[in-house]
């Protein structure tokens, strides 16, 4: 079993470039960081329903993502290191939705799609948009905006130091909050600067992780809606580094990061057929839901 290994912005990836299909069991004894090869998820090429390309992405619990921004990222940038794709913009297809890419030698820009704050869209069980709306969290009342980008994320915006508030805790509560049929991304946020804002990020499926693209993009969504900046570009702040992310009028979002290369895992075959075995013998399913994805839990 070969894969490639990237990271954008500290969110690392493995690139299944030879090896078994995957499946969950196999997923997360890949990805185990003690035991395995170690990842914030796998990246395994998949049917491209008439794109260029196409992906699935798997979260390191095992669960499968309808969309990743850093993962979308590196999938892109490893279609062009060998040579899959021509040059010039080409689309993504998740299995759940097409993003556009386009990737230069310094970072790697997608056409991350348009957020919506519809509950049905997000999703969320809400009459209404959830839009800095008090919502109860364990024992404290918060603010949460509610986004949709092809996968679900609940925004909360402090004016404290983000790391003075328990944002691991908010996370982890909010991730598997009933109101959310299908979990949650959650996102700290703080508006730092003209254009900039700070963020920590609970991923759904992985927990507390360095950088997300899609939770920057959400952030930067979730800003211009609750008017605490204006429709544009903006720089978001991450534990991992920095992305540019564009919000235009239609909250159509375009998202710019860097994506570095590390180099190639090769997993030994007695390692593989082990975990693999292991996994045949009684798998749970990806995820909570049903459907071709087995429940497009997302990073």
């Amino acid at each position: 079993m070969r894969l490639a290994r990237y990271h954008g912005l500290g969110n690392d990836y493995l690139v299944l470039e030879e090896g078994p299909a995957l499946s969950p069991g196999l997923v997360r004894a890949v990805c185990d960081r003690h035991t395995g090869a170690g990842g914030d998820g796998i990246l395994e090429p998949a049917d491209a329903a008439g794109r260029d390309a196409g992906v699935r992405i798997w979260n390191p619990d095992g669960s499968v993502a309808e969309k990743s921004g850093n993962g979308l990222r590196i999938f892109a940038r490893w279609l062009v290191d060998t040579g899959r794709v021509p040059d010039g913009p080409f689309t993504l297809w998740t299995g759940a939705c097409a993003v556009g890419a386009e990737v230069g030698p310094e970072r790697v820009v997608l056409e991350m799609g348009q957020a919506s704050f519809d509950p049905a869209d997000v999703p969320v069980h809400a009459a209404a948009p959830l839009v800095d709306a008090p919502l109860e969290v364990g024992a404290q009342v918060l603010r949460v905006t509610a986004v949709g980008l092809g996968n679900p994320h609940a925004v909360i915006f402090v004016d404290a130091p983000l790391d003075d508030v328990p944002w691991r805790s908010w996370g982890a509560l909010l991730e598997t909050d009933a109101r959310f049929p299908r979990r949650t991304n959650v996102q700290v946020a703080r508006v730092v600067g003209d254009g900039v804002i700070a963020l920590r990020v609970w991923e759904r499926g992985a927990g507390p992780t360095l950088a997300s693209g899609s939770s920057a993009c959400a952030v930067a969504a979730a800003a211009v809606r609750t008017g605490r900046l204006p429709f544009g570009t903006h720089l978001l702040q991450m534990p991992g580094g920095e992305v540019g992310v564009t919000v235009r009028r239609d909250y159509a979002l375009v998202l710019r990061g860097a994506v570095e290369r590390i180099g190639l895992v090769d997993l030994d075959a007695v390692w593989v057929a082990a975990r693999v075995s292991r996994a045949a013998g009684g798998d749970p399913p990806a995820g909570p839901e049903t459907g071709a994805l087995g429940g497009g839990l997302s990073s």
